[in-house]
């Protein structure tokens, strides 16, 4: 994230590379530089002339090289954006035709390579040679709790404010899809004046996300030993099993007590280690300590035992007559007895 905002910052000063290198598997991250750019370096006169937005499946590196030794037709800059580049460089002849560029590339061109879900070898001549003459960036998946921050950081830059339980909501009900995240936001702040806060009342009423029924609220419950409350979730989950897919429940289970199983293996359980450890914000340290006392080690492999189970009867596999209800319920009694 940090390192997103430092390449925006130096292209609203005007310093630009002739290269942008762009990789890696958060599209997010990737888009939100080629959009700066696509947007932002040519006035709207210029883009019709010198603007141009290719594909790899559709170009190859050899023509995509004469497009950048051209001269711009009206001002002193041309932008060529190749969406889907990572379909480019497939023959060692487009290799060898980028490296030669890169030692003497046009200082009226700037080239931006939208290369996602892949990296460069950085063994290879043509990394360093992106990283000397210009920007390679990679573009990484965040951690559960990196997203949780992010969407912090985030609300923060439209003039919002949103609490760690809002914000988890929404990573619970999304994943980790920074777009899909985005534009959950984005529609809030249609919704919402400037400088307001995003609660989970907010959340419920223009996202459609139970403040009560959720994955966060199912996680709290069986960490604090309140089985009905727990009982209740499931109940709610069953009913609106497209939401709710056992799919999208075991897996939140299973990385609970995992983390629980990782919180008792420590030999230092204090606050910030034991956010280091299970890579959560210290926020929710508290709820681990507490659950620690309810599932001692012994209970918690138990627990990991009979989420495998559920895992596989939800599969078909010794399930006999049983739905996803009854599998849930079943789980539910003896994950918390």
């Amino acid at each position: 994230m940090k390192e997103v905002n430092q390449i925006i910052e130096q292209l609203k000063k005007k310093k630009y590379k002739p290269v942008y290198f762009l990789s890696g598997d958060e599209a997010f991250f990737i888009d939100k530089i080629s959009n700066y750019i696509e947007k932002n370096i040519l006035p709207e006169e210029a883009k019709s002339f010198d603007q141009m937005l290719l594909y790899g499946m559709d170009v190859n590196v050899q023509e995509l090289v004469l497009q950048a030794r051209r001269f711009p037709m009206i001002g002193d800059k041309q932008v060529i954006i190749i969406k889907e580049a990572q379909h480019l460089f497939r023959k060692k002849a487009e290799t060898d035709a980028f490296e030669s560029y890169l030692n003497n590339p046009a200082e009226n061109t700037i080239l931006v390579f939208n290369y996602k879900y892949k990296k460069i070898d950085k063994r290879k001549k043509i990394f360093k040679l992106i990283q000397e003459k210009g920007v390679y960036f990679e573009a990484k998946r965040l951690y559960e709790n990196e997203t949780l921050n992010w969407i912090v950081s985030t609300a923060k830059e439209m003039s919002y404010e949103i609490d760690l339980k809002s914000a988890q909501m929404l990573l619970d009900f999304l994943g980790t899809d920074l777009s899909k995240i985005y534009n959950e936001l984005d529609k809030l702040s249609l919704l919402l004046p400037k400088n307001s806060r995003i609660t989970p009342e907010t959340i419920e009423i223009n996202i459609g996300i139970s403040k009560e029924f959720n994955n966060f609220e199912l996680k709290s419950a069986i960490a604090l030993g309140n089985y009905h409350k727990a009982q209740n979730i499931i109940n709610y989950f069953s009913s609106n099993p497209k939401e709710h897919a056992i799919a999208s429940i075991l897996p939140l289970l299973y990385n609970f007590f995992r983390d629980l199983f990782i919180y008792h293996s420590l030999n230092d359980q204090s606050k910030f280690s034991v956010a280091r450890a299970l890579k959560i914000n210290p926020y929710f340290y508290q709820e681990y300590q507490r659950a620690a006392i309810i599932y001692p080690m012994k209970k918690v492999t138990k627990n990991i035992g009979y989420l495998r189970k559920a895992d596989m009867q939800s599969k078909g596999v010794d399930a006999g007559n049983m739905t996803h209800k009854d599998i849930l319920n079943e789980l539910i009694f003896k994950l918390m007895h």
